[in-house]
């Protein structure tokens, strides 16, 4: 299994119509073979000195059964369409694949 955390840095003002199109393309995701989680966050106000708060970030939390089934995501139909509808929407993409240690 591996894990990946996708930060997704949208233009400002558009995290709405981000998250929107992006809970659209959610069960599309989820039912594919190999996934085990898959879900949007965005940043909540905790307090807490160390944290740092960006209203333009949302980070997708993912569960993979493999890196195959990774790849195979990336390749789907419903994918390739949901990059071309928010490809105006986001200013920069961060991909972290973990394992653990």
């Amino acid at each position: 299994m591996i894990q990946v955390i996708a930060s997704i840095r949208v233009k400002p003002g558009k995290r709405s119509e981000f998250l929107e199109i992006f809970k659209a393309n959610v069960p599309n995701v989820r039912s594919e073979t190999g996934c085990i989680e898959y879900f949007p966050a965005v940043d909540v106000d905790t307090g807490l000195p160390p944290q740092v708060q960006d209203p333009d970030m949302v980070t997708v939390i993912e569960k993979w059964a493999s890196v195959q089934a990774l790849k195979d995501h990336l390749q789907t139909p419903h994918m390739l369409s949901y990059r071309e509808q928010v490809k105006d929407l986001v200013q920069d993409l961060s991909l972290k694949v973990l394992q653990e240690a």
